[in-house]
């Protein structure tokens, strides 16, 4: 049933079910009919010229793309002049969204065409109606372009189209209508725009309005044309006044055809409208400064003169590199126009984390040569080296290079560290690699697809035969998971004011901790920049890979005697007691969570002859006796074999040492008058018993260390949860442990029986299938892993009330399972450095939603 309506001019309107008139006063939803449609309603109500508009409503458009068409007649009968031209744009519930492409000039016909002729010259009116007929029969009607770009005249445009179809070119404004938006409708269903819509974040259901206004007419004579304004610098978010004005031109002709467009601004390159059309410039600035007001956000405005009158056709979000993104953020926070908490939402966390490295630049040429995961953010270009000697030799050259490898292990830190980025054939988000890489803030791709890395013959088989060699130029990108040819532009990180005040203003806001993962003094610094609330895993074992101390590790490791083995170590003891010294003295006073060694011991251990022979060499052993000696260590699955707490158990001495340099290390630093309580993480526990036989020996340290300086000090000892029993025995296994760190890097591995460093060859067809709605070791699975966090913690809880809750895996850097782990009550979660900023600010977001949804 038709209901009437006054618009906006006080005339008596119609509105259907199926569309509304936007007016100041209509009823018009962003989460009904969409953002375009909204903020058209928004410039109305500032009063701005704004065309005759018709909204419709997300089910209308799923009618449509069903074959239920709405009341076309009664819609165009509500759109004053003649002749009559009409656009459609879409209208998704986020622009980001995205949506099929504006068509233009609907509604032309032979008869309009006849009237531009005489009122705008012959020479306009056919450029016009030929314009349309192309765009209608190749967006509308999918005809292929080729035919059409040889006709030259409207006439041979239409004969083409009608030898196409077999039927004459519509003459109906509601035929034509009706095509355009059934076209629109169904391509918002399609699978494709699905999928790119899904990877903005948008639900598989999300609607799409569609918005149909009167054309403003920028093709008339004198001072009339189209142009688009924008008022901040896309790449910094800077104020500066930027786009392009085209006279006799439409839409976004301007920005298409810059060789003939005007800039806005007076420029010594060229003309400008500011001085051709002084007062229209003027009036442009001011609808700016009230879209920033009023609609609080930076706009781009399309707009056409008309004669020298001004219409505003429509206005979107202001495209943004990550850069710019905070910097309006934090602008329009510190301006009063929007709240400090609005400021921290606005800002996505992966857009942050796109800030803080190297990325390609966006107008860039590339030729992609292999894809594989994005296990590390950045972008890095440089000579294919394939292993640490060719790393570290160009380092010293100051050669860039990138690392190259199957997979990296223990031994490839070294390269790691001189490298410039890793590239691997295997692995994934979680494997050794990707860990190291984000720790060290160094680009990775991980399980590059169709790779074949050969260290006999040092070249890269790419997936079409192409050969790389050592030597050859390449360039990876960590975020998308691109390997290209040749050195490929990047842009430098900027991390200025706006960034420092988004820091700020988070940590004002959120109610869970963020750690750093920092195993070096490096790291700590780095982590200490990003203003961290302490260190939530320092990895001991990643402090015995350099070369003067590995020696020494591999001595203790080959070591036949329990003498032999306290000698070497004796040696070690001072090396480990600086490396805790120098974390306690930066951190100044903020905790300090150190696991004990977690790793098996032959991953200290060389693998190829080469190293086999250096070892050899440094003990004065036969290399048979050392190859032989490798072999016997090695295990039929070692990341469930002597590891962790094990290695504790079955060789005390290790643990012995740690404790007593950390212990030392506490009361060098407290002697300097920085209060230290030092935390130790056990890893790998399963049991209460193996907490107590380890805490009895770290007890009996703590108490030598103290009789010996002659000092008191305490000492916070607790477990690392990475098994499932652990998580759900927790509750006794706290009766001994201060504090509960759950790993879900491993606790992920064994929950779902998947290799992490194997899974990346099979996890996108499973993702691609629904088997797992993302990959587990990206994104915590909340289901699985998620309800052994959950029992652990209650558990744990229960025993102890105290017990402090923890996750330091890689997912504590992931925005989801920080907002999961604050839901679930844990104290803080951990990650690495580069991803500090990135975990502050998504706490900081969930604080402020898990707050909002409380009080609604």
């Amino acid at each position: 049933m038709l209901q009437p309506q006054s618009n906006r001019e006080g005339k008596i309107m119609l509105d259907t079910p199926g569309f509304v008139e936007v007016t100041p006063k209509a009823d018009v939803r962003t989460d009904r009919h969409g953002n375009r449609a909204k903020c058209l309603q928004r410039l109305m109500r500032m009063e701005l010229p704004v065309p005759q508009t018709v909204a419709m409503p997300f089910q209308t458009v799923r009618d449509i793309a069903d074959g239920r068409m709405p009341d076309l007649a009664t819609m165009i009968g509500l759109f004053d002049g003649t002749p009559l031209l009409l656009s459609v744009r879409s209208s998704s519930e986020t622009s980001d969204w995205g949506g099929p492409g504006a068509v233009l000039n609907i509604g032309l016909n032979d008869a309009t065409h006849a009237w531009f002729a005489q009122t705008l010259g012959q020479g306009v009116a056919d450029k016009l109606y030929l314009r349309f007929i192309r765009s209608f029969a190749t967006e509308v009607m999918r005809l292929d372009e080729e035919p059409f770009d040889a006709a030259t005249t409207p006439a041979e445009a239409r004969a083409v189209y009608e030898a196409e179809m077999e039927e004459a070119f519509p003459q109906e404004t509601a035929d034509q209508l009706a095509a355009v938006l059934r076209s629109m409708a169904r391509a918002w269903e399609g699978t494709s725009a699905r999928l790119l819509r899904q990877a903005q974040g948008a639900p598989s259901d999300a609607g799409l309005g569609l918005v149909v206004q009167k054309m403003a007419n920028g093709m008339g004579p004198g001072q009339s044309g189209s142009g688009v304004i924008q008022f901040i610098d896309p790449a910094t978010g800077e104020p500066v006044v930027t786009g392009r004005y085209l006279g006799q031109a439409m839409g976004r002709d301007a920005l298409r055809d810059r060789d003939r467009a005007i800039y806005l601004t007076r420029d010594v390159r060229g003309p400008s409208l500011e001085e051709l059309l002084p007062e229209l410039y003027r009036e442009l600035i001011e609808v700016g400064h009230l879209c920033r007001r009023h609609l609080r956000e930076e706009m781009q405005i399309e707009f056409t003169v008309d004669q020298g009158r001004l219409a505003i056709l429509d206005a979107v979000r202001c495209p943004r590199e990550a850069r710019a993104s905070v910097a309006v953020a934090a602008a329009l926070a510190r301006d009063g126009i929007i709240s400090r908490a609005d400021a921290l939402l606005r800002v996505s966390p992966a857009v942050l984390g796109r800030l803080l490295h190297r990325q390609i630049d966006p107008g860039a040429k590339r030729k992609v040569l292999a894809r594989g995961i994005a296990a590390s953010p950045g972008a890095a270009a440089g000579r294919i080296v394939f292993d640490s000697a060719a790393a570290q030799a160009n380092l010293a050259r100051d050669e860039p290079c990138i690392l190259v490898r199957r997979e990296t292990t223990p031994d490839d830190v070294r390269g790691m560290h001189a490298a410039d980025g890793v590239l691997t054939e295997r692995g994934g988000t979680t494997s050794h690699a990707a860990v190291i890489a984000r720790g060290l803030g160094l680009p990775c791709v991980a399980g590059a697809t169709g790779l074949k890395v050969s260290h006999r013959t040092r070249c890269v088989t790419l997936a079409d035969g192409t050969v790389l060699k050592e030597g050859d130029e390449i360039t990876i990108d960590g975020s998308s998971g691109e390997v290209m040819a040749g050195r490929v532009a990047t842009t430098e990180p900027t991390l200025d004011g706006a960034f420092g005040d988004l820091m700020a203003w988070s940590d004002d806001v959120r109610d869970i901790g963020v750690r750093a993962n920092a195993d070096t003094v490096a790291d700590a610094t780095l982590a200490r920049t990003f203003g961290v609330d302490g260190i939530g895993l320092c990895r001991t074992e990643h402090m015995f890979f350099e070369s003067g101390r590995l020696t020494v590790m591999r001595e203790m490791i080959f070591a036949e005697t329990p003498a032999d083995r306290a000698a070497a170590l004796e040696r070690l003891l001072p090396m480990q007691r600086d490396d805790f010294t120098g974390l306690f003295d930066l951190m100044s006073g903020l905790p300090v969570c150190i696991r004990l060694l977690d790793p098996p011991l032959h991953e200290f251990l060389p693998s190829e002859t080469e190293g086999m022979r250096a070892l050899a060499e440094a003990l004065n052993r036969p290399l048979s006796e050392v190859r032989s000696r490798i072999e016997s260590m090695q295990e039929y699955n070692p990341m469930l074999g002597m590891r962790g707490v094990r290695l504790g158990i079955a060789v005390p001495e290790i643990y012995e040492m740690q404790a007593r340099a950390i212990f030392e290390a506490a009361v060098a630093v407290r002697a300097k008058g920085v209060e230290v309580t030092p935390e130790i993480m056990i890893p790998l526990v399963t049991a209460r018993r193996e907490v107590e036989l380890v805490k009895r020996r770290i007890d009996a340290v703590a108490a030598a260390v103290q009789q010996e300086h002659r000092t008191d000090f305490s000492y916070r000892l607790g477990v690392m949860v990475e098994t499932p029993r652990a998580a759900l025995r927790a509750g006794e296994i706290a009766e001994t442990a201060a504090f509960l760190s759950f790993g879900t890097n491993d606790l992920t591995q064994m929950t779902y029986g998947l290799s992490r460093d194997d899974a990346g060859h099979f996890m996108s067809a499973y993702v691609n299938e629904g088997v797992y709605p993302e990959d587990p070791f990206t994104t915590l699975d909340v289901d699985g892993v998620g309800e052994l966090l959950l029992l652990g913690a209650a558990r744990g809880r229960a025993a102890r009330p105290g017990v402090t809750l923890a996750l330091c895996g890689e997912h504590g850097g992931n925005p989801e399972s920080i907002a999961f782990c604050r839901l679930a009550g844990f104290d803080y979660v951990s990650c690495s450095p580069f991803r500090v900023p990135v975990a502050k600010l998504a706490a900081a977001q969930a604080t402020l939603l898990g707050k909002a949804g409380k009080t609604e």
